[in-house]
């Protein structure tokens, strides 16, 4: 009988993913022709995010830039997707294949030269979190895309949480009183320990590519959320401090940082970290009279009151196009929704985080606080 139960609950869970599958190519359908996509490097391997994704009828990959053929034949194999559309540069898979828009899965610090060579051409462009390693680029990407008129989102795993939608929600509505304090943890064990390949792993320990790190790779989640729910308001003043618990491993980047923002009535607190025991990207909320605890992308815990009892909600997926940052991205190039500036995906969050960030590594630097311009 107990094997026969779980018999049942797993072909429940496997018709439900089937619907919903389902459901989202009806609702991709609704193009008129899908979004054709190149994707500009493979060493991130958020990268197998779009290569491993259903076919939807919503984006065609119709191009890659990788120079390195091995990387590019192993993930070839892996996804099934044939080596005579991989590239050596952009120009080359721009002038072959004709893109409407491209994914920057390369280092951070390339993401300027995707916008550079992109923009001029009116190919939209999203990058994978951050958006730059500093606002020097951060500002010149901005100035591109505003000029040629192109989509630059950026795309963090967390902004597609059913938990932080709903979140977003009971803060807006003032559920749990004025908002007081913003707690995020993200981070693993670290990208050596937890077997991040060698290509991912030789640029995310070099402060140059990376532009840090776990500041960099995980602080940015923190800064985007709390930009997110301080409905686009900048951080009064910045206080970092960064340490390196393993320079055997990681000799010229942080692996320990926790970034304290100051707003008038709220405070933020980040905590990212490659020296977490257990991986989580996990967030805490407190109001004045209540508080909520985003466990992950689907648990949430909520206690309105002291005397009310903590309730706990298990939500389903964010429906198509939110649940995805493909769908977002192709919704966004045709027209089927507008994204917002403070968006978590939007272009003027993503300069708060980046502001954020830089000004994090000079206080640490510097062992101040550093105030930001309004």
């Amino acid at each position: 009988m107990m094997a026969l139960t779980k018999s049942l609950i797993v072909l429940r869970n496997l018709t439900l993913v089937f619907c919903f599958i389902i459901s989202c190519a009806a609702k991709a359908q609704a193009y008129d022709h899908p979004v054709k996509i190149g994707v500009v490097g493979l060493t991130h391997t958020h990268v197998h995010w779009i290569l491993g994704r259903p076919d939807l009828g919503d984006i065609e990959i119709v191009g890659i830039v990788e120079p390195n053929k091995e990387l590019a034949a192993r993930y070839a194999k892996q996804h099934g997707y044939p080596m005579d559309i991989v590239f050596d540069t952009m120009e080359e898979m721009i002038e072959k294949c004709q893109p409407e828009a491209v994914t920057a899965f390369g280092t951070i610090y390339e993401h300027l030269k995707v916008v550079e060579i992109c923009a001029p051409l009116g190919i939209h462009v999203m990058v994978e979190k951050p958006l730059a390693v500093s606002m020097e680029h951060a500002v010149k990407m901005e100035a591109l895309s505003k000029k040629h008129k192109i989509h630059l989102l950026t795309n963090y795993e967390t902004s597609w949480y059913a938990s932080h939608d709903k979140a977003f929600e009971m803060v807006t509505n003032k559920d749990i009183g004025e908002l007081r304090k913003l707690v995020v943890h993200d981070g693993h064990q670290g990208p050596f320990e937890i077997g991040v390949n060698k290509e991912f792993l030789d640029w995310l320990k070099d402060p140059v590519q990376n532009g840090g790190g776990a500041l960099t790779d995980f602080g940015c989640y923190g800064a985007n959320l709390i930009t997110w729910f301080m409905k686009g308001e900048k951080p009064v003043s910045v206080t970092a401090v960064t340490q390196t618990f393993k320079p055997d491993l990681y000799p010229d980047v942080d692996d320990e940082a926790t970034i304290i923002l100051t707003y008038p009535k709220t405070q933020g607190i980040i905590q990212a970290s490659w020296n977490w025991p257990i991986a989580r990207k996990d967030l805490e909320i407190y109001g004045v009279s209540g508080q909520i605890f985003c466990d992950n992308s689907n648990d949430l815990r909520f206690q309105l009151s002291e005397k009310s009892p903590e309730k706990k909600l298990v939500l389903p997926q964010r429906p198509y196009p939110y649940n995805d940052p493909f769908a977002l991205f192709s919704s966004v190039i045709r027209n089927k929704l507008i994204l917002h500036d403070n968006d978590l995906s939007g272009l003027k969050n993503n300069m708060i985080v980046i502001e954020i960030l830089e000004a994090a590594k000079l206080s640490a630097k510097e062992r101040k606080s550093i105030g930001l311009a309004p």
